[in-house]
């Protein structure tokens, strides 16, 4: 069973998405909280899988409650927003959610994303990262990170990081450097521990903050 803790404030949200998924009969949702303080007491004390967390709430919002559930490493981050420009979202991936979802998504797409989380996958669109990124740097004025830590990338790791930036999977990053995909998997590998990240979200931010990748690339 995949253990869900529903975070929002609005009480009707989390009746809707407990509703989606207890219905479900893999996932089990354990506890609620309607603030970030409560989401960060009741994850430390259930323990669940995922976090399914809203961003903007009262006493302490989601991105705080994301970067101490997961320095914490109580639990896996799933957040939910309303709007895909949200900064907030941005800063959560940053602070350790392994990907986000906007409160209108399908409750298939939301299902099939919670199982993925809990497998250990990040949840998160390319082409949404890449808009977020783009405001954000825009408004920021340039590259956000010295581009320095990522020296200790070999040129290949480089290349590879690149096209995870670039919204790739593994299978076609196999097929345009002529590698297998064990080989592309083992890569990755070491470009999240060189430059300890949790995930390829994590890696995709990591690479628009650097300049390694801009915006406008295709």
């Amino acid at each position: 069973m995949i253990r869900v803790l529903l975070v929002d404030d609005q009480e009707l949200m989390r009746m809707g998405f407990r509703m989606v998924l207890n219905a479900q009969e893999d996932i089990d949702v354990v506890g609620e909280a309607g603030d970030g303080l409560d989401a960060v007491h009741l994850a430390d004390k259930l323990r669940p899988d995922v976090v399914l967390m809203d961003v903007r709430m009262p006493v302490l919002d989601g991105v705080e409650a994301t970067k101490r559930i997961s320095e914490a490493g109580t639990a896996k981050i799933l957040v939910m927003t309303t709007f895909d420009m949200d900064e907030y979202a941005l800063s959560a991936l940053r602070n350790g959610a392994s990907g986000f979802l906007l409160k209108d998504t399908p409750p298939a797409d939301l299902v099939s994303a919670l199982r993925a989380v809990a497998s250990g996958d990040a949840v998160v669109s390319p082409s949404v990262t890449k808009r977020l990124l783009g405001r954000f740097l825009g408004e920021a004025g340039g590259e956000l990170r010295d581009a320095a830590v990522l020296n200790v990338l070999t040129e290949r790791e480089r290349e590879v990081l690149m096209l995870i930036a670039k919204g790739m999977s593994n299978t076609e990053i196999a097929k345009k450097l002529f590698l297998s995909e064990a080989t592309v998997k083992t890569h990755v590998g070491r470009i999240l521990a060189k430059l300890e990240l949790r995930d390829r979200v994590q890696a995709v931010v990591l690479a628009y903050e650097t300049g390694l990748v801009r915006p406008g690339d295709a």
